[in-house]
This record gives C-alpha cells, sequence and structure tokens, in this order.
C-alpha cells in the first residue's frame, strides 16, 4: 500500500499535556496548520494509564490549555485538600482533553488529529490499526511533545523479581482488588507511592496493616504555597520566603534546613535527610495520615519477592502469599538531558518553571507563533530539565528565575503571562495593595541578588559530586 501524503506547518508527536499546550497555544497566536500523532486512542497522554485514585497535584485552575478550563475553580471543603483549589481526577483529565479537540483544536479547521498511530521515521506514521502510512511534508517544525514522557507503573514492569506464587500487582490494579489481604506491601518511595499509602488508608486500612518500602526519603513542596486564583498572594509569599532561605543559607543542607523550617519542603519523616526531589505537592493533612504508617522499611531498592521473604539492598524482610504487593517503582519523571527546545526545524518540548508541564508547553506554543528567530527563541525559553535529587530544586529554581526576569523585560510576554490561564501567577499585579503582598515584595527585593549568588555557588560547588540516591 502506498504512503499517503499529508503536508502540515508543524507535525506534533504526542497528545499528552504537554502536545495539547502547546498546540493550543500555537493556534491561537498564529494561522498555523497543524497534524497531530499519538499512539493513543484519545488525546490525554499518560493520563489514560494513571491509577483510578490518582489527582492532579497542582490546581485543576492552571492545568490543560489555555483556551479552555479545567474544573470550576473551587476550593475544597472538606478531607486533606481543605483550603486548597480542587485538583481533577485521571478521568476527569481524560474526559477534558477530548473535549479540548473535539470543541477547540478541530473545530479550528487547522489541526488534524491521528490517533493510534505510531512515528516509524521522521516525518512518516502508521495507523495500528489499519495500517494506513502517511508521509508528512513538514513546511515548518517538527514538535516532539514525547520526549519526556514519563514512565508509570502500569507501563513499566517492576525493577525486581517477583517468584510465581506471590500476590504483586502495579497501583493501577489496587482498587480493583476482590480479595482481602492479611497485609499490603507498598513499594516505591515517590509521589504513585504516597498515593497509594493515602489511598488503603482513606478505605480503612489500618496503619498497621501497611509495610512501606522507601529506598529513598523524598522532598515534598507545600500545596498550601502553590496556589493561584484568589490565593496567588500566598504562592508569592512563599517564593519571597524560598528567596530568603537562599541568601540566608551557609551550606547546600543549611538551605535545605530553611526551607523545611519556612515550610516551604516537607518530608514524611523529618529524623530522615531526604535525598529524593522531583517536585510534587503535598499538604500538611496527608502528612499526617501517612505519619500514621510505622512499618517504613529503609534497607534499600526491593531485589526479589520470593515466596516468604522480601530481599532488599540492604537486608531481608518476612512476608507471606497472603499479603499483596504493590508496586509503585517506576521511574516517574523522566530524566532525558536538556537539549536547546528550538531548532531550525524542530522543537523538543520541556520545562522551563519547574513542575509546570502545561504551563511551559504554552510559553513555547506563544514564543513560537511570535517570534521567528531561533537563537532569540533559546534565549527566552531555557530548558530547564526534570529534577530527580535535591540539588535540582537548586538548579530548577535558578533557571526558572533567570527566565522570569527575561520574560519581565518583554512587554508582549508579560502581556501573555498575565492573560494564561496555565500561569499560577497571573493576578499578582492587581494585589499589589495587599499586606500580605507588600512584605513578600520587600522580602524578595532584600534577597534576590544575594540569593541568586548563594544558588550560583551551591551549584557550582556540587556540579560533580555524585548523583545521591
Amino acid at each position: 500500500m502506498a504512503d499517503r501524503t499529508l503536508e502540515t506547518d508543524y507535525l506534533v508527536v504526542g497528545c499528552g499535556a504537554a502536545g495539547m499546550a502547546f498546540t493550543d497555544a500555537l493556534v491561537t497566536d498564529s494561522d498555523a496548520d497543524v497534524v497531530m500523532v499519538d499512539r493513543r486512542h484519545a488525546p490525554g497522554g499518560h493520563w489514560h494509564d494513571a491509577y483510578p485514585f490518582v489527582r492532579l497535584h497542582q490546581p485543576s485552575a492552571y492545568y490543560g490549555v489555555n483556551s479552555l478550563p479545567l474544573g470550576s475553580e473551587t476550593i475544597d471543603r472538606r478531607g486533606p485538600n481543605q483550603g486548597f483549589y480542587e485538583r481533577a481526577s485521571a478521568p476527569e483529565i481524560c474526559a477534558y482533553y477530548d473535549r479540548v479537540m473535539q470543541q477547540r483544536l478541530l473545530p479550528s479547521g487547522r489541526v488534524r488529529h491521528f490517533p493510534m498511530c505510531d512515528v516509524v521515521g521522521r516525518h512518516r506514521f502508521v495507523s495500528r490499526v489499519s495500517g494506513e502510512a502517511h508521509e508528512v511534508k513538514v513546511r515548518r517544525k517538527h514538535v516532539d511533545a514525547r520526549y519526556l514522557e514519563p514512565f508509570v507503573p502500569a507501563t513499566f514492569e517492576p525493577p525486581f523479581e517477583v517468584a510465581p506464587e506471590v500476590r504483586c500487582v502495579p497501583v493501577n490494579e489496587l482498587s480493583r482488588v476482590a480479595e482481602r489481604a492479611d497485609g499490603y506491601v507498598v513499594i516505591g518511595a515517590g509521589k504513585t507511592a504516597i498515593d497509594a499509602c493515602l489511598w488503603l488508608l482513606e478505605v480503612g486500612v489500618a496503619p498497621g496493616d501497611i509495610r512501606w518500602i522507601k529506598p529513598r526519603e523524598a522532598w515534598l513542596n507545600n500545596r498550601a504555597f502553590a496556589q493561584g486564583g484568589e490565593l496567588v498572594g500566598t504562592l508569592f509569599e512563599g517564593f519571597s520566603l524560598q528567596v530568603e532561605a537562599a541568601a540566608k543559607a551557609s551550606s547546600l543542607d543549611d538551605l535545605f534546613e530553611r526551607l523545611s523550617a519556612a515550610e516551604q519542603l516537607l518530608r514524611v519523616d523529618e529524623r530522615v535527610s531526604p535525598t529524593m526531589y522531583k517536585s510534587p505537592t503535598a499538604s500538611a493533612g496527608e502528612l499526617a495520615q501517612l505519619r500514621r504508617i510505622a512499618g517504613v522499611v529503609r534497607l534499600g531498592r526491593v531485589r526479589r519477592i520470593e515466596r516468604d521473604a522480601i530481599v532488599l539492598d540492604g537486608g531481608t524482610i518476612p512476608t507471606s502469599s497472603r499479603h499483596l504487593h504493590v508496586h509503585c517503582a517506576a521511574p516517574g519523571l523522566n530524566p532525558a538531558p536538556a537539549v536547546p527546545i528550538f531548532a531550525a526545524d524542530r522543537i523538543t518540548l520541556q520545562p522551563i518553571r519547574t513542575g509546570l508541564i502545561p504551563f511551559n508547553a504554552a510559553l513555547v506554543g506563544f514564543v513560537e507563533a511570535t517570534r521567528g528567530d531561533v537563537a532569540e527563541q533559546n534565549r527566552l525559553c531555557p530548558p530547564n530539565r526534570l529534577p530527580d535529587v535535591p540539588l535540582d530544586w537548586v538548579r530548577g529554581t535558578l533557571v526558572g528565575m533567570q527566565a522570569d526576569h527575561l520574560w519581565s523585560q518583554d512587554p508582549a510576554l508579560s502581556d501573555w503571562l498575565e492573560r494564561a490561564r496555565l500561569n499560577p501567577s497571573r493576578g499578582l499585579r492587581q494585589r499589589g495593595d495587599d499586606p500580605r503582598v507588600r512584605q513578600a515584595r520587600k522580602r524578595f527585593a532584600d534577597n534576590v541578588r544575594p540569593a541568586l549568588a548563594k544558588l550560583q555557588q551551591f551549584l557550582a560547588g556540587d556540579r560533580s559530586a555524585p548523583q545521591r540516591g
């Protein structure tokens, strides 16, 4: 069968959060034609592989695409997220992205969507169901929206051996288990494992029936300071406290102790020094629940699960065939190296501000639509590699602060930031008379220069040190 030929300005590979936000921004601020290709049946990316009880770890109010709100911008009045903006569930997010495609992108007449297709060459893709192949003539750029695709338990084999008689399921299957277990063994130290533990507690499992195997301890962002909208003043207050902590820190370890004392970074166990930072958020209520679990195992990574024992790097602990072992040990964030976002014929979507995938992709879309010089585009959009260890907080904060300064000097970008729904700091200008905001502005102004110097010093001093964890 001969290939069919398509022509387009942009070939976007990947219809997850990054690809959708980029395309939405690009078609809003240009007359570009776009072909979107994805191997899944519908837009939404890894959310189609998510476990049923997962929720955003940031407010719905600044997730998705700029042109269509997600959720109703309400504040939760109960539960561990009480007092904070609502966070959408995986089914809500998948339905939302389908609406974006059906109600925004396709009706524009400038976007064509090809689901269930594999890209098999630079500009060639083949349908997984019909076998039909398309060769794409790209007039402008190939857009890689899958460069940082995450690794999730549903599609990532356990990184340990499992004996045939052992009950071991990925976290996606946890809510579908029909048979009661003698106990639950949660394997993993990141946000997925945290969610699994919280869900087990929420549905009535006794804390004593949960064993949590944690190869590392993680720093978590305090969700109280990660809000936008009417709470944007709190967000800026938090950032000013981070800048103050950096300015006053005498060492890298002292920096993290100060960030902890200022309640900017949290940890489940305050007796343990974290060696992991992947930038998820948590609330004080969630931490209080997690601290009820006394059965925490810190013997490194699991090597194999036998019928009656779990073998780890640092020892062996008992188990049984009547226990349910929950695999939460996928890597999560993709540690691919930072590369220039813009090239003459290619865009590789990556963060600029840490942790805000849709915002970053939308900003890249706007810059692509409004700036023609590749060097200028890359100056405005420095790539910010996804974090893994605490030092990455330093690097990510530096890159983000430097980019924010560049954007503040650019009137068109400043205007876009103020009207972009995905920008959590939108609306801060209007709150200049708020005493809390005034105090935060003074704290920021007093500390920003020494903070930048200290962060650069810490990064330079630790850059050649071995990565911990």
